[in-house]
C-alpha cells in the first residue's frame, strides 16, 4: 500500500498542511515528537564496550542491527568511520567502530573489516587514537594504560576556590572525569580474552609485545588532532607521570579522591535515575559501578536497565543517540511552526497540539536538585530537559523554547491552560539565573570558570569544552521567551526581565561577526544562529529598516543566497568559523532557517523570500514531507549531529510565516 499522494500546493499554506498531514504520522502516543539524534561515531562505542568489559549479554537482535548500522554508515571510500557520519576516516572513529563490530561477532576477515584494518593500519593504527579511544582500549585491555594521559582524582580534592578547579569545568567533561579519574587511578582493566588478544594483533601496525606504550601517550593523527594539547597540559601530564604518581602520590589521598570521586558519581547517577547526563558519562558510571561495587550490585544493575535508552533503531540499524532522545526539544518546535503559521485555532491540528502541551505539562521539572547536591548542579526546578524529565538536567533553551511553546498555545483561545501561573512563574525564575556576567547564556549553567582554563582541554577532538561560553542560541531563546512572557504578565519581576534583556541584546550585537552573520554552536552554522539572533532584534523593535546589525544580518544571508533560491552550508563552516557551502547544495533546512530570520527581520523585498519558498515547495514529496539532506546540527564544533524533525519544524514555520504575511501569494 502506496503512501497517499497529495495535490501539489501553489500557496504555501497548503504545503504547511500537506506536511503537517505526515508531520502529523510522526507524532507519538505520549503526545511527543521523540526522534533519532545520531551522527557521533563514538558513542555506540562506549555502549558495546561497557557492555563487554562487564560481561553483560548483548541481545542478538542488537548485534545484527549494530552490524547494519556500522556497515552502512562505513566510509565507501576507503572503509573507515569519522567523528560523526559526514566526516573523514579517522583513527578515533575507526578504531572503535572495528573493535565493536568485533565484540559482537564480526571476523576479521570478513570483507568490510578488512578495508577498515586497512584503513586503520595506514592511519598509523590505535597508538595513533585520541585519548578518548586510548581509554576505552585500556579498559578491555587491548592498550595499557601507560599510553592513556593522566586524569587525576585528586583534582577534586583541591580547594574550591581555584579557578581551575574541576567544579568549575563545563557539566559535560565534568562528569565524563569523575568515572575517568576513578578508573584511571584503579587502572581498571577486564580479564584478558581471547577477542582481546586477537585485537591486539589486528590494530596495531608494530607487533603488540614490542609497542613502548608511555612514548605515545602522545601520539595522535593529524585528523583526530583538532584541538592540540597545549605545553602546560603536557608538562603537568609529564609532572603528575613521571613525578607525582611515582613518588609522590600518598594511598591514603588517592583512595580519599577515589571516595569523594565515587560519592559525586553516585549524585550524578541519583539525579539522573542512573542514566547520566548523556552516553558518554553514563556507559563510563556503569564500568565504574561493576569495578568497584560489583555485578550484584543495585547501583550497577540500576545503570545497566538503563543504558539501551540512548539507543535508537532506524532503517540503518541500531545506533547511539547524545542523550536519551530530544522529545522536549523537538516537541517545542513543532508547537511553535504551528503557532506561528496561524494555525494554532485550526480544527484540524488542534487535537495534535494539546497532546504535545500535554507531554510538555508532563515534563516540566518540578523538584529542585537535592541541597546537598547543589554546590556541583546548577537548580532546575521550573525547567524542561533536551530529551525528557527522567534525565534530570534543564539546559536554557531548551527551557526557554518549551515555555514559549506552552506560552504560545496556552493563549490561544480554545486551548486548555494546563500549567499553572505558578508553574510559569517557575520557569521564569529559572531562566533569569542563567544569564552571564558578559549578558550572554551558556547551556546548563552560568559560567564558573575563566576562559583561559581552555589550556587543560585534554580530549583533542572538541574545541570549548572546558567551561560554559555564551551561544547566541541559547541567549536568544531565554530573551524571546522573557519578552513574550513580560507581554502576558507585565508584573511578575518586569525590572529584572527588562534588564536581562536588555544586556543579552547588547551581547548579542558584540557576538555578531564582521560579515553580519552570527556564529552556531548547536546548528550548522552561520545560518542557524543568524535567524535566531534576527528575531531577537525584531523583538525590541531592531528590523531591517530601523537597525544596523538587523540590516547586517539580511545582506549576509541574501549574500548566501543561491540561484536556485536555497541556502547551502556545510558542517564544515563549524570547524573553520567561516561559512561553507555544502557539497550537495541547497538544503532545505538552512533555506528555511535563513527565511524566518529574513522574515522576522522584515526584509522588505518579497522576490528573494519567494525564490526561497518555491525551493521549500519543489521538495516537498507528494506525501507531504520532506526528505532527510545533509547533517544540521553540531557538538563543540567537530562533532556534527543529525535533528531529523527539524525538516519539518522549520520549513513548515517558514512557509507559514511566509502565507501569513503574504495570504495572496501563489508559487507556482
Amino acid at each position: 500500500m502506496g503512501l497517499p499522494i497529495l495535490p501539489k500546493p501553489e500557496k504555501p499554506l497548503d504545503a504547511v498542511h500537506n506536511g503537517l498531514s505526515f508531520f502529523s504520522k510522526l507524532q507519538l502516543s505520549g503526545g511527543n515528537w521523540g526522534c533519532e539524534f545520531g551522527g557521533p561515531m563514538f558513542l555506540l562505542a562506549g555502549v558495546v564496550i561497557t557492555w563487554y568489559v562487564t560481561e553483560t549479554p548483548i541481545p542478538w537482535s542488537h548485534r545484527v542491527e549494530i552490524k547494519n548500522y556500522l556497515f552502512a554508515r562505513a566510509n565507501p571510500e576507503d572503509g573507515g568511520w569519522g567523528l560523526h557520519t559526514e566526516g573523514e576516516s579517522s583513527v578515533l572513529g575507526t578504531a572503535f567502530n572495528y573493535a565493536i563490530l568485533r565484540i559482537i561477532g564480526i571476523e576479521a576477515d570478513h570483507p568490510v573489516m578488512v578495508k577498515a584494518r586497512g584503513t586503520l593500519h595506514r592511519l598509523g593504527g590505535a597508538t595513533n587514537a585520541p585519548h578518548w579511544t586510548k581509554f576505552w582500549l585500556a579498559l578491555m585491555g587491548v592498550v595499557k594504560w601507560d599510553i592513556v594521559n593522566p586524569c587525576p582524582p585528586e583534582a577534586w580534592l583541591l580547594p574550591d576556590w581555584l579557578p581551575f578547579h574541576p567544579w568549575r569545568w563545563w557539566v559535560h567533561i565534568r562528569y565524563i572525569c569523575l568515572p575517568m579519574s576513578w578508573l584511571y587511578s584503579r587502572q581498571w582493566t577486564m580479564q584478558e580474552t581471547e577477542l582481546v588478544r586477537e585485537l591486539r594483533n589486528e590494530m596495531f601496525v608494530q607487533p603488540w609485545e614490542e609497542i613502548d606504550w608511555s612514548s605515545h601517550r602522545n601520539t595522535i593523527a593529524d585528523i583526530d588532532n583538532f584541538h592540540p594539547k597545549s605545553w602546560l597540559l603536557n608538562t603537568a601530564n609529564w609532572v603528575m607521570v613521571n613525578i607525582w604518581q611515582p613518588y609522590l602520590r600518598p594511598k591514603y589521598l588517592a583512595e580519599r579522591a577515589e571516595k569523594w570521586v565515587a560519592e559525586m558519581i553516585d549524585m550524578e547517577s541519583e539525579n539522573t535515575n542512573y542514566l547520566g547526563l548523556a552516553p558518554a558519562n553514563g556507559s563510563m558510571n556503569m564500568v565504574m559501578y561493576y569495578a568497584s561495587k560489583g555485578p550484584d550490585s543495585d547501583e550497577f544493575q540500576q545503570a545497566r536497565k538503563v543504558i539501551a535508552e540512548n539507543l535508537w533503531v532506524n532503517n540503518e540499524g541500531m545506533f547511539c543517540n547524545g542523550t536519551n532522545g530530544i522529545q522536549c526539544w523537538d516537541t517545542a518546535f513543532a508547537i511553535q511552526a504551528i503557532v506561528e503559521s496561524g494555525l494554532g485555532e485550526d480544527d484540524r491540528w488542534r487535537g495534535m497540539i494539546i497532546d504535545a502541551l500535554r507531554f510538555l505539562d508532563s515534563q516540566q521539572l518540578r523538584d529542585e536538585v537535592p541541597r546537598q547536591y547543589q554546590e556541583y548542579r546548577h537548580p532546575r526546578k521550573g525547567g524542561w530537559a533536551f530529551s525528557n524529565r527522567f534525565q534530570g538536567y534543564s539546559v536554557s533553551d531548551c527551557a526557554a523554547e518549551a515555555l514559549k511553546a506552552v506560552i504560545l498555545l496556552q493563549k490561544t483561545p480554545g486551548i486548555p491552560q494546563l500549567l499553572d501561573d505558578q508553574r510559569i512563574f517557575d520557569a521564569i525564575d529559572l531562566l533569569l539565573t542563567y544569564q552571564n556576567d558578559t549578558g550572554g547564556c551558556a547551556s546548563y549553567e552560568r559560567r564558573r570558570g575563566p576562559e583561559w582554563v581552555e589550556v587543560l582541554n585534554a580530549a583533542e577532538i572538541f574545541e570549548n569544552i572546558m567551561v560554559e561560553y555564551d551561544y547566541p542560541e541559547c541567549t536568544t531563546a531565554v530573551v524571546t521567551t522573557l519578552t513574550l512572557f513580560n507581554r502576558h504578565w507585565p508584573g511578575y519581576r518586569a525590572a529584572e526581565i527588562h534588564s536581562f534583556v536588555d544586556r543579552a541584546v547588547a551581547w548579542i550585537k558584540t557576538a555578531q561577526y564582521s560579515h553580519g552573520g552570527w556564529y552556531g554552536n548547536w546548528g550548522i552554522c552561520f545560518t542557524y544562529a543568524t535567524m535566531f539572533a534576527l528575531e531577537n532584534l525584531s523583538l525590541v523593535g531592531e528590523t531591517y529598516s530601523t537597525s544596523t546589525n538587523a540590516k547586517r544580518g539580511c545582506k549576509f544571508l541574501l549574500s548566501k543566497q543561491r540561484l536556485d533560491g536555497g541556502w547551502s552550508e556545510s558542517y564544515r563552516a563549524c570547524e573553520r568559523h567561516e561559512y561553507i557551502e555544502h557539497p550537495s547544495g541547497s538544503q532545505v533546512v538552512m533555506t528555511a532557517w535563513a527565511l524566518i530570520g529574513l522574515m522576522n527581520a522584515n526584509y522588505p523585498d518579497i522576490n528573494p523570500l519567494r525564490r526561497g519558498i518555491k525551493l521549500l515547495m519543489d521538495r516537498q514529496q507528494p506525501n507531504g514531507e520532506w526528505k532527510q539532506e545533509a547533517i544540521e546540527g553540531v557538538f563543540n564544533k567537530t562533532t556534527m549531529i543529525s535533528y531529523p524533525n527539524y525538516k519539518f519544524t522549520f520549513t513548515i514555520k517558514a512557509l507559514g510565516m511566509f502565507a501569513t504575511r503574504y495570504p495572496d501569494e501563489l508559487i507556482v
